[in-house]
């Protein structure tokens, strides 16, 4: 008689080699592994392209802001929000400026600030190197020349105007002198510490090559100070017509501050603010300029960086 305990077919069951779970044991924390075709039979997920986004130039992006501004103004002024008392339309400032240019009374005023922009840049430019060369490149013009500089820049160059009249009285020299001095303090400070951070592996390796005094200077210190210099460059052309600004203002007979001058007696404000324009206007295509001569001269250290990338 067959035991209640046995198969269908007969056969008794293998016997169990697994030994029965102790009370308190830990279980296995690894689940049971899933037979293949399971982990075979999940769908896969299909990798799609990312869309294009739209790309807007750059230099789109960057007039989007002046672009908008002149909008903002523009619908201000042409909705009574902002009085033509307070400040003209930018279409009054443009059909003023064209009626200066008609008569050529805005292209003499722009010769005018040039020149004394021009001569004071170039005399301010010749001290300040001079003063940057001696202090950089030799410890006792350091001692001697570094603490005045720090010094007089402590001092508002803008507040040396009545000094100045005093010194050069009221023709073109005060106004030069103040372009030239508001010019010399960044192009100093600027080539002097482009002098002074060289690095100094490039001078250790310049002199292992059997490069002198003057070979270091020339094909060491100065290529170093050139980046710094055409940054105090920039600042320099920048202060150049902001000093031209408070200059033109004291008993000028010609250039854009006497038109600016003659503008706010008159309560003009279209021709005050076309004469701002201008002055920005020339402030910036001073800037291009400079950004185009450091390419220009820099393109050895965009080559460098490119090699060592």
């Amino acid at each position: 008689m067959p035991s209640p305990h046995s198969s269908v077919s007969g056969a008794a069951p293998p016997p169990s080699t697994s030994a029965p779970p102790r009370p308190g044991a830990a279980k296995d924390p690894t689940p049971p592994a899933k037979p293949a075709a399971a982990r075979t039979s999940r769908p896969t997920a299909t990798r799609t392209r990312p869309r294009p986004r739209l790309r807007v130039p750059r230099g789109v992006r960057r007039a989007s802001g002046p672009v908008g501004l002149l909008l903002i103004w523009y619908l201000a002024a042409a909705t009574g929000v902002l009085p033509e008392t307070v400040l003209a339309s930018p279409v009054d400032v443009v059909r003023r400026g064209a009626d200066l240019i008609g008569t050529g009374e805005l292209t003499e005023a722009i010769a005018a600030s040039g020149r004394r922009a021009a001569i004071g840049f170039l005399i301010g430019a010749a001290v300040a190197l001079t003063l940057s060369l001696t202090a950089g490149l030799f410890r006792l013009g350091e001692d001697v020349i570094d603490a005045s500089m720090g010094m007089f820049r402590a001092i508002p160059w803008v507040g040396l105007i009545p000094l100045f009249i005093v010194w050069f009285g009221i023709d073109e020299t005060p106004k030069i002198a103040l372009v030239a001095l508001g010019v010399t303090y960044p192009l100093y400070f600027n080539i002097y510490g482009g002098i002074r951070s060289a690095d100094a592996q490039l001078i250790e390796a310049g002199r292992m090559v059997g490069l002198g005094r003057i070979g270091l200077i020339r094909y060491v210190i100065l290529p170093s100070a050139l980046p710094g210099a055409l940054v105090g460059l920039r600042y320099a052309l920048s202060t150049a017509w902001l000093a031209l600004v408070f200059a033109e203002q004291v008993n000028a007979d010609a250039g854009i501050g006497y038109l600016m001058s003659n503008a706010q007696q008159y309560f003009q404000t279209d021709v005050i603010v076309l004469c701002l324009a201008v002055y920005a206007v020339l402030g910036l295509l001073c800037d291009f300029a400079v950004r185009l001569l450091s390419r220009r001269l820099l393109d050895w250290r965009a080559s460098f960086e490119g090699e060592g990338a």
